[in-house]
């Protein structure tokens, strides 16, 4: 829905994501095509939906490696703590330990963390990116690679058959 505003990270703040509590925005990619199929097909993976999958450049520093147990340890987590069932916890009303992750993070002055995907099929080697502070200029440059400009530049072309009625 969002593939008109690829960098916006609107989606993830109106509904929150597992490193960005509802209200925040976050712009998360996958560091590979085969992940990023896993992320968008996450509860349908017998029975694929469409998707637009779109390429960036990036070049950022202050990132937080969360792939290496080291960095978990120094930071008093675990695996299990990143793979916690966020979505459920949101509705019972519970703070998701990756929620009060990102904002430390983010509060010590970090723009995003590398983690591996928790997408169901998913192993150590499929990573994500997400970030909480993107620019089109360094340190933290985020650009899209759409050189054939086939993008849609609006949200019409995800107008409903309901709303053109």
């Amino acid at each position: 829905m969002w593939s008109y505003q690829p960098l916006s990270g609107e989606g993830a703040k109106k509904h929150g994501g597992r490193f960005n509590r509802p209200g925040k925005s976050a712009l998360y990619t996958s560091l590979d095509p085969t992940t990023a199929w896993m992320e968008a097909q996450q509860g349908f993976p017998f029975k694929p939906q469409p998707m637009t999958l779109v390429a960036y450049q990036a070049s950022c520093t202050d990132l937080v490696d969360l792939t290496q147990e080291k960095t978990l340890k120094t930071l008093g987590l675990t695996k299990a703590d990143l793979a916690c069932a966020w979505e459920y916890m949101a509705t019972q009303g519970k703070e998701a330990p990756t929620w009060t992750l990102a904002d430390k993070l983010h509060e010590m002055g970090f723009v995003g963390v590398i983690v591996q995907s928790f997408a169901s099929g998913c192993h150590k080697e499929n990573l994500n990116l997400v970030l909480w502070d993107w620019a089109d200029k360094p340190p933290h440059c985020i650009t899209v690679i759409d050189d054939l400009g086939r993008l849609p530049k609006s949200g019409e072309s995800w107008k409903t058959i309901d709303s053109a009625l």
